[in-house]
């Protein structure tokens, strides 16, 4: 045990020294790696028009070449009007000083305002301030003075043309190296697609061979659907703004475009920014605040329409990244790539969540940063009641209500989550009061459930069974909304314990809105149950049974339920059973039970095929119908 713990705290250290070296790493050569982050979304949104042509005819280099190209054309069109228009605007901008004093005196606050006051007040003391420390430095430079000459840096105005054109390019320099270094890294990157993947999967082993394909298939896929239409929402919203700039007045409307369409690339701070920009040059150029307030409300708009309907409509429920996510990611990447990280924050955090979904010692990175639930509903469900807190356990019971029915709740959600507490009692880490508090919680809710939907028919959703098979019949959806169960009588037995009695519970109020004649018993030993059946003996047994601790006693009942009552149907209900009835025919092994069923669906199916044999009137084909479907499935 102590070579154990030894072994994971230094797994544990390993990972953090390892992540630490990753951040340095990223940080000491951000400049290579910037270029080569670049090239790669450049690569994953430029590969589905490289395979559009390919599939054209068109060989693999001849494909890149031509869309390459032609993306450097666009971008450098774009740019260069671009930019020739932010020129423009920094040469008009001392024209508009005027107007930019009229709107500062505006703003300016009225003598006699409490915040007026408080503004000179501050005022007053940063200038005494400054007026103590301008008098000591004098007093420090007057002692000093005649000791050293100050000395004055002449600047030279450039002497030729080679001279004056590196002082003009010398800021572009590294602009123009980064975008050579993306456009090649490009190039062979779609070029040697293939050739990079199969090195990939060379490198993480043929043994994971299967895991890697899986991860490689999944990020390139997820990747460049996201960019290519996260490219062409961005794009038409460009368009918009621009079209809407150029429609209020606005000059250089294709400026304000693209710097819309670029800034939305940035999470949250994207499209402040670029809305700010329009509006200050409105602000500056028109006298009033009409133009100004017409942009914010035009980006207001956009963002409402394109969150709230158009992203997803195109993306779906999610993008597989978590809000916060998103900002720690954004705030992460600008701190080490400035710029540039915050504009690839988000597919670079779409690349960490797929690494932790396939590597096993990276799994924490899915869980943190992905939009998946970080409990499922049933755990949820579970973690509120040992909380102690009953309104939110029911709060998480009426959402899921909402879109399904009862019986999937009890499958899905109430019986996985007294299988939850029934692990944690058995091993001794729930508190007595604390399982006392979820029992009778969930008998409560079990009660007001069957009161309210009493009237409703019984209806389970399609997809929990996924195509299993109970028996060797197969188990279709709601077919079981149409069984004709009136007038059967069942008995519904517990095992073990409470939870045991809870599913039991469960079991008979479905029954019982299926027209059967249900009696559900508490739990005792077995020989009282079995004298308190001789009372009135039901034509079928459910033995209700939470594995995995309660398969050795549901084994024993069944086999005395068998000896006793030769003519009793036995269902044995395993129920959240992991592995299906194969799964648990293998486990219980030789038994009394008739049938197996691993969910209450399954069981009313079990019931429904049941009732067409021992049905009255059906006498006479009765004992084929059991040879059939009942005989050939007891154990």
């Amino acid at each position: 045990m102590i070579r154990a713990r030894h072994t994971s705290d230094s797994s544990r250290l390993l990972t953090l020294i390892a992540v630490a070296v990753v951040i340095v790493g990223l940080y000491f050569g951000r400049q290579a790696l910037i270029p080569l982050a670049l090239a790669t979304v450049f690569a994953f949104l430029l590969a589905p028009a490289v395979g559009l042509l390919e599939k054209c005819r068109l060989g693999r280099v001849p494909a890149v070449m031509m869309v390459l190209v032609l993306a450097v054309a666009l971008a450098g069109t774009v740019g260069w009007i671009v930019s020739g228009q932010l020129l423009n605007i920094v040469d008009q901008f001392p024209g508009y000083k005027a107007n930019i004093h009229d709107r500062i005196q505006s703003l300016r606050v009225s003598h006699g305002s409490r915040l007026r006051n408080a503004t000179d007040t501050v005022t007053e003391l940063s200038n005494e301030l400054s007026a103590a420390s301008e008098s000591a430095a004098d007093q420090k430079a007057a002692k000093t003075s005649g000791t050293r000459p100050i000395p004055v840096q002449v600047t030279q105005p450039p002497s030729d043309a080679p001279q004056y054109l590196r002082t003009i390019l010398g800021p572009l320099t590294g602009l123009l190296e980064m975008s050579v270094l993306v456009v090649v890294f490009t190039l062979f990157m779609l070029v040697k697609s293939e050739d990079l993947r199969n090195r990939v999967i060379r490198l993480a082993g043929e043994s994971r061979m299967n895991v890697v394909t899986q991860a490689l298939d999944d990020a390139s896929r997820r990747l460049s659907r996201y960019l290519l239409l996260q490219f062409l929402v961005n794009a038409v919203y460009g368009a918009i703004v621009g079209s809407g700039t150029y429609w209020m007045g606005i000059p250089h409307p294709l400026l304000w475009g693209v710097l819309g369409g670029l800034l939305r690339f940035v999470p949250y701070i994207g499209v402040p920014i670029a809305a700010a920009f329009p509006a200050a040059v409105a602000l500056a150029l028109f006298p009033g605040w009409h133009q100004a307030a017409l942009i914010f409300g035009l980006f207001v708009l956009l963002e409402l329409v394109v969150g709230n309907f158009v992203e997803p409509w195109l993306y779906g429920a999610h993008t597989g990244i978590s809000s916060l996510a998103i900002l720690i990611a954004a705030v992460f990447w600008a701190m080490l790539w400035g710029p540039v990280g915050l504009m690839l924050s988000t597919p670079l955090t779409v690349c960490i969540i797929l690494m932790g979904r396939y590597v096993p010692q990276l799994g924490f990175l899915e869980v943190l940063l992905s939009d998946e639930p970080a409990l499922p509903v049933e755990g949820h469900f579970y973690q509120r009641l040992l909380a102690l807190d009953q309104d939110d356990a029911r709060d998480i019971a009426e959402a899921f209500l909402k879109e399904k029915p009862i019986g999937s709740f009890y499958d899905s959600v109430l019986i996985p989550a007294l299988g939850l507490a029934e692990q944690d009692r058995h091993l001794n880490s729930l508190e007595a009061d604390t399982a006392s508090f979820v029992s009778q919680s969930t008998r409560e809710l079990i009660e007001e459930l069957g009161e309210r939907f009493l009237n409703e028919p019984v209806a389970f959703d399609d997809d929990e069974v996924n195509g299993d098979e109970v028996n060797g019949n197969e188990v279709n959806g709601n077919d079981r909304d149409d069984c004709e169960l009136s007038g059967l009588r069942v008995v519904c037995i517990p095992v073990v314990d409470e939870a045991d009695e809870l599913v039991a519970m469960m079991m008979g109020q479905l029954l019982e809105r299926l027209g059967c004649d249900v009696r559900h018993m508490p739990f005792a030993p077995s020989a009282k149950i079995l004298d308190e059946m001789a009372k009135d003996i039901p034509q079928i047994a459910i033995v209700s049974a939470l594995p995995p601790f309660a398969l050795g006693q549901a084994r024993s009942l069944c086999k005395r339920l068998r000896q006793r009552y030769r003519g009793l149907q036995i269902i044995l209900g395993l129920w959240n059973f992991e592995g299906g009835v194969a799964k648990a025919q293998e486990r219980v092994g030789p038994s009394g039970a008739d049938m197996i069923a691993t969910s209450l669906q399954q069981a009313i199916s079990l019931l429904s095929e049941t009732n067409q044999v021992i049905r009255p009137g059906n006498q006479a084909q009765a004992q084929t119908t059991l040879d059939r479907n009942v005989i050939a499935a007891r154990l």
